[in-house]
């Protein structure tokens, strides 16, 4: 069975950049532009693995990461911070809130491939 990877990214022209360069792969994508579609997202799918921006309309990727992270059902669920946010305090802060994973942008379509790759 296909692997589930969610995209939470509030910009068309990442979300798409993202979609294209796990396209083939043959993950199910599945995607939410602001952070309480995400949470609506992770509860409806489960999914395998969440690719989650940082700066978000509604709710930041902090936030959802920590609720993820916090919840029996959902704890499980690997979470790679994906941000422009650049500084060792953003990633210490990703990796507090229970992130698996820390990658910035921009980036190339191979080193989102791999960061997957790794986590699933």
């Amino acid at each position: 069975m296909a692997k589930t990877i969610l995209l939470v990214e509030d910009s068309p022209a990442h979300l798409k950049l993202m979609e294209s360069a796990l396209e083939g792969l043959g993950y199910e994508i599945i995607t939410a532009g602001d952070g309480e579609k995400a949470l609506e997202q992770v509860e409806r799918w489960r999914p395998d693995l969440v690719l989650l921006d940082v700066v978000l309309p509604k709710k930041n990727g902090y936030q959802v990461c920590r609720q993820i992270k916090s919840e029996p059902a959902t704890r499980s669920i690997t979470v790679i911070m994906v941000s422009s946010k650049t500084q060792d305090s953003d990633r210490y802060w990703g990796m507090k809130q229970g992130a698996d994973g820390y990658l910035t942008k921009p980036f190339q379509p191979k080193e989102l491939a791999d960061a997957v790759a790794n986590h699933l």
